[in-house]
C-alpha cells in the first residue's frame, strides 16, 4: 500500500481565444500541496523558486500579479503547468496537455526540499 497521492487528472481545462483578449481557460484541476506546519507565501514562494532553479525546469514568473505565479516546464517529462503560492498553499494548475507525471515530480521535489515537513494534497476539479 502507498501513501503517495495521487496526481490523476480528470478534467483538463478546456482553452479559449475571445477575439482581442489573449487566451482563457474553461474548468480544469488543481492540486494543493499545503505543509503540515504553517509558512508564509515568501517563504513557500523561495521554496519553489529554488525547486525550479535546480532543474529540470524550463519557466517564467509574472511579475504584475499579488502573488507568486509561475510557468513550468519539466524538460524530463515534457509537462507544461501553472505554479502559484497562495494563502500558505503551493498550488499546481493542470493546462490542456499535463500529464500527472510533471506534477508528481515537482511534488516530490518539494517534499524533500524540507523532509521535517509533511505534505497534504488535495484536488479540486471546476466543472465547464
Amino acid at each position: 500500500m502507498t501513501t503517495d497521492p495521487s496526481f490523476t487528472i480528470p478534467a483538463h481545462p478546456q482553452r479559449r481565444f475571445p477575439h482581442g483578449s489573449g487566451v482563457e481557460y474553461e474548468g480544469g484541476t488543481e492540486f494543493r500541496l499545503t505543509p503540515d506546519a504553517e509558512r508564509a507565501t515568501p517563504e513557500l514562494a523561495d521554496t519553489v523558486v529554488d525547486i525550479l532553479a535546480d532543474g529540470p525546469y524550463r519557466y517564467g514568473d509574472f511579475h504584475d500579479l499579488p502573488m507568486p505565479l509561475w510557468l513550468v516546464r519539466d524538460e524530463e517529462t515534457a509537462d507544461v503547468f501553472r505554479v502559484a503560492v497562495r494563502d500558505g498553499t503551493v498550488r499546481l494548475h493542470v493546462l490542456p496537455t499535463t500529464e500527472p507525471d510533471g506534477l508528481r515530480r515537482f511534488f516530490e521535489r518539494l517534499r524533500a526540499s524540507d523532509a521535517a515537513l509533511s505534505w497534504s494534497v488535495q484536488r479540486h476539479v471546476d466543472g465547464r
